[in-house]
């Protein structure tokens, strides 16, 4: 499929005359896994649409990382959005959790898009709202689940979007995304395995 069509399937709803211009002065882009694409503390220039893979967003203090939610095909980063509309530094980090292909907008033409496109404005208000029910849920988890259920949980969302029930997960990618220590992941993993929720070979985890 080429890059015009790609965007055309995943964002139908925006609408011909939006999709041309985003055509016209986006920037498609493919980035391998691990490539940073917005940094803490960075001014936002560019704000990303999702066609293929899956972009990491999380905040991080010192050592220590909180994921904050993923960025699928058919979606944004409201925090970039956000970030660059109002012209402040980013709170995030986003990062490609896997290969990825993206159609980067403009912060200067988004200005006047969301005035001459409403359209456009409907795809953040729905990721607004999905993205304050993540963090609610984050929240929740936070204060209320013990980390043997977040840790479960979070696997289930891995297979989820990977498609998959086997996966290729260190304990400390594990740790970083749930802002504990790899330690207190590798017990929990162990007690897992034990209730026969998942099992672990070979660097793998298999959700059963």
């Amino acid at each position: 499929m080429s890059q015009p069509a790609l965007l055309r399937s995943t964002y139908a709803l925006l609408g011909e005359d939006l999709l041309q211009a985003i055509e016209t002065h986006g920037q498609y882009m493919d980035v391998p896994a691990g490539t940073t694409l917005v940094r803490e503390g960075q001014f936002v220039k560019v704000v990303p649409l999702v066609l293929h893979g899956t972009v990491k967003v999380f905040t991080k203090t010192e050592d220590k990382e909180l994921l904050l939610y993923y960025i699928r095909p058919s979606e944004s980063c409201v925090m970039s959005f956000a970030a660059g509309m109002g012209d402040e530094p980013s709170k995030i980090m986003a990062v490609a959790e896997e290969a990825t292909t993206l159609w980067l907008l403009p912060v200067a033409q988004l200005r006047q898009w969301v005035t001459e496109f409403p359209r456009i404005n409907l795809l953040f208000f729905t990721q607004y709202n999905q993205r304050y029910a993540e963090l609610i849920d984050t929240i929740n988890a936070l204060l209320f689940n013990r980390l043997d259920s977040r840790v479960y949980q979070y696997l289930k969302e891995k297979t989820r979007m990977k498609g998959e029930l086997v996966l290729d997960l260190r304990h400390r990618q594990i740790a970083q995304d749930l802002g504990t220590a790899r330690e207190v992941v590798t017990r929990v993993m162990k007690r897992l395995e034990q209730e026969g929720k998942i099992k672990q070979a070979d660097g793998k985890i298999l959700l059963l």
